[in-house]
């Protein structure tokens, strides 16, 4: 099975992308902390995976003229989307958990709510094990987060203190999107790959989708598998999203995106950025020639490297420098990139990731 294997940089200059609501320790009633992982003394700012596929998802819908989002449905305390990856396509890469309550209030309540009148029926607990993954986004250094005090003033009396934390930092977060998972969809009776009950069954035999026996799923056809991915790869390149945007207005589209094709869900890109002494971002040569090295028969495309200009510039010549010197065979003794790479800016590499898709899909999605 093959994977995208990727890794992202997100450059936060003056930001609080992801905050951890009231901050009990602060010396006002209303101030707000950003999350943050604490290791050895020191702290380290993050943005959650959910966060990050919430900015994900909301960008698709905004920004992609095919993407096509699934309703979501609230019932009591719980909520939940329509869960029929056959029609919506978040429902598809991103996954789904739904159990239906059998209570007859709710089964009432369903029946008399008159959005659901287009909702795919249930008939039993249906989950996907979500073919795209993240990682938490954590700062490359330690940092001390910065105290921000401000007032609400435009009031006769008092103004009304208030405090929130932001941070300078590069963030580094890693991604996989399972090809073979996409657009196959499992009805085994197991958790997570239930993913078709016997409703999304009986509509997948009517729109002819392929049969895997063996896997006991269905699959869509190849074109189709291929859109849906499409549109999430060159969604990465447009992502927006991040909590106080009104004050600090981070960019959150990547600055670096280091990404490929690959045999397993492995992610050998984990050490080949990190941070230097200065807690700057910096390439670490020895681990990218290792990497290739070590990880090179299962690598089944170019590697597709995107760095912004201006973003560390002299970094940016290391990486290009070094993947011209392995592909050419002047860096460790002989070419060791099978399939050669692509160089430029993050939105461009992602794009010709995607349109490579079209080309290479039967072999990748197989």
């Amino acid at each position: 099975m093959a994977f995208i294997t990727g890794l992202l940089l997100v450059d936060a200059p003056a930001s609080a992308l992801n905050n951890a609501g009231a901050d009990e320790s602060a010396r006002t009633d209303n101030a707000v902390a950003t999350k943050l992982i604490r290791a050895g003394g020191r702290a380290y700012p993050y943005v959650s995976a959910q966060a990050f596929r919430f900015w994900l998802r909301t960008t698709l819908e905004r920004e992609s003229a095919d993407w096509k989002a699934a309703p979501i449905f609230r019932e009591a305390k719980v909520a939940y989307t329509d869960a029929n990856p056959l029609s919506w396509w978040d429902d598809d890469l991103f996954g789904y958990m739904r159990a239906p309550s059998k209570r007859a209030d709710a089964v009432q309540r369903r029946q008399e709510d008159k959005s659901r009148i287009d909702e795919t029926e249930t008939s039993t607990t249906i989950t996907r094990v979500s073919p795209f993954r993240v990682s938490t986004l954590v700062s490359i250094a330690p940092v001390t987060p910065t105290e921000d005090f401000g007032t609400m003033s435009r009031h006769e009396g008092d103004p009304v203190p208030h405090q929130h934390q932001f941070y300078r930092t590069v963030l580094k977060g890693l991604v996989s999107l399972d090809l073979h998972a996409s657009g196959t969809f499992s009805y085994r009776n197991r958790t997570g790959y239930l993913n078709l009950d016997d409703t999304r069954k009986k509509a997948a035999e009517a729109g002819s989708l392929e049969h895997l026996a063996a896997e006991q799923s269905y699959r869509l056809p190849i074109g189709e598998r291929v859109a849906r991915v499409q549109s999430l790869v060159e969604g990465l390149g447009v992502l927006g999203g991040g909590a106080k945007q009104a004050i600090h207005y981070t960019d959150v589209t990547p600055a670096v995106v280091l990404a490929m094709v690959t045999r397993g869900g492995n992610n050998p890109f984990q050490y080949v950025v990190g941070a230097g002494s200065d807690g700057v971002p910096r390439v670490q040569v020895d681990a990218l020639t290792e990497m290739i090295q070590v990880w090179g028969d299962q690598i089944l495309s170019p590697i597709y490297a995107g760095w912004v200009q201006g973003f560390h510039d002299t970094q940016r010549e290391e990486l290009t420098k070094t993947l011209a010197g392995l592909a050419d065979g002047s860096v460790d003794g002989g070419s060791k990139l099978p399939q050669g790479h692509v160089v430029g800016h993050p939105r461009t590499v992602l794009q010709q990731l995607a349109a490579d898709l079209a080309e290479h899909g039967t072999e990748w999605m197989a």
